[in-house]
């Protein structure tokens, strides 16, 4: 194992910062670092830039156009992204079911919709969460019946994050329900301009649109857009949610975060002192950041296994717990940090050229929607007991 960044690779790092201080455009930055509002446009401009400069699909093999990248230049590469704060890559087409079709799709598919989204030109969602089917995919009930050369589609589809921006989505269907369920299950790609369907907005307790319900009421969707095989959508299910969990620890974000942590701890006072020089909440401080180092290293061991050809065992999980328990306890101790300025919840602040009156400092105004939304991280991606739970199986034997 070796955990030290190789001369080649610390000139990588050089190059990446070199990029994206010529090409990250100063009003996106100014949102991630103060923790505004990013609209879809944001997001898109972003990854027109990085695929300007061939580095689109950072995780891609090349033969798709992507960077060829090993493991730890995708460390680096995000990590730096993290540091200069730009957007975080929307992985639902690039991380997510562009691999399931590079895997597993045919050689049309490829053709069609790899461009699209390498290029950010087409924006995609997952349907994979039901009511009552979140953690246990398995159990998904919306239906997928083969007529002739398309299949009907029907059902619901929930926490489907940003489908209101989708071009596309991708979906578990359920085409056999006389097997086991894992055995049932299809892969299918859907055209969110389909008749039939009807996107419905869930507003979350930090008063955002990011997610919502996705009805499917007898939707023709050709047979041509079935990934693999029918009934082998579980494997492939799988397959996607291994990519999912990819750097989910969020190291470079937690060192982003933890710096402007530091920020308002400077600039806020207690008994006429910076509060960062307050002994108890420094201490705070620095549990947080000895954790992160910890998981740093966690982090750099399942990069070296990944180097090695060696498939991460339970330090996944490992990375997921801790990642999101330590960003959690970031954004508490911003908002404790500012006190009852926190306490307003005021999304039009938290837009870019907000030019009202704030509470407090502005710094303070995005501080409670984020302390709300940040509450999905140890849901999101296998809740943080489901994590527990397969820790347990695989390295305690319960």
């Amino acid at each position: 194992m070796n955990l030290h960044f190789t001369p080649e690779e610390q000139a990588f790092r050089h190059e990446v910062k070199q990029f994206i201080a010529a090409s990250l455009p100063a009003d996106i930055q100014h949102k991630v670092n103060n923790g505004l509002i990013l609209e879809r446009d944001d997001y898109v401009r972003w990854q027109q830039a990085l695929h300007a400069h061939g580095w689109g699909g950072s995780s891609w093999a090349k033969e798709f156009g992507g960077t060829g990248w090993s493991a730890v230049q995708k460390y680096i590469f995000e990590e730096e992204c993290a540091a200069a704060c730009a957007p975080r890559i929307v992985p639902f087409g690039v991380k997510m079911v562009a691999p399931v079709i590079m895997a597993f799709g045919s050689s049309a598919q490829q053709q069609r919709f790899l461009p699209g989204i390498l290029s950010g030109e087409e924006w995609w969602c997952q349907g994979y969460s039901e009511p009552g089917s979140g953690s246990d995919l398995a159990s998904v009930k919306t239906s997928a019946r083969r007529e002739g050369d398309h299949y009907l589609v029907n059902g619901q589809k929930t926490w489907t994050t940003q489908a209101q921006y989708a071009d596309w989505i991708f979906c578990l269907v359920r085409t056999d329900h006389e097997v086991k369920p894992q055995r049932g299950i299809s892969f299918l790609l859907i055209d969110m301009k389909s008749p039939g369907i009807t996107v419905r907005p869930i507003i979350t307790m930090d008063g955002a649109h990011e997610v919502n319900e996705v009805w499917f009421d007898n939707v023709k969707v050709p047979v041509e857009n079935l990934v693999g095989e029918e009934n082998a959508g579980w494997t492939y299910a799988k397959f996607l949610l291994g990519h999912e969990r990819t750097n989910i620890a969020g190291i470079g974000i937690a060192k982003r975060e933890l710096a402007r942590l530091k920020r308002i701890a400077s600039q806020e006072k207690k008994n006429g002192k910076p509060l960062i020089q307050d002994p108890y909440f420094s201490l705070r401080i620095a549990q947080i950041q000895i954790d992160l180092g910890a998981l740093e290293i966690t982090n750099l061991r399942v990069l070296s296994a990944e180097e090695q050809r060696r498939t991460p065992g339970p330090e996944a999980s490992i990375l997921k717990i801790k990642g999101t328990e330590i960003q959690q306890a970031i954004i508490e101790l911003m908002t404790q940090a500012v006190g009852t300025y926190a306490l307003p919840l005021r999304r039009e602040a938290m837009a870019a050229g907000y030019d009202g009156e704030h509470a407090g400092p502005a710094y303070a105004s995005s501080l409670a929607a984020n302390y709300l939304n940040m509450r999905k991280l140890s849901i999101y991606g296998g809740s943080n007991e489901i994590q527990k739970n397969i820790i347990a199986q695989m390295i305690l034997g319960l």
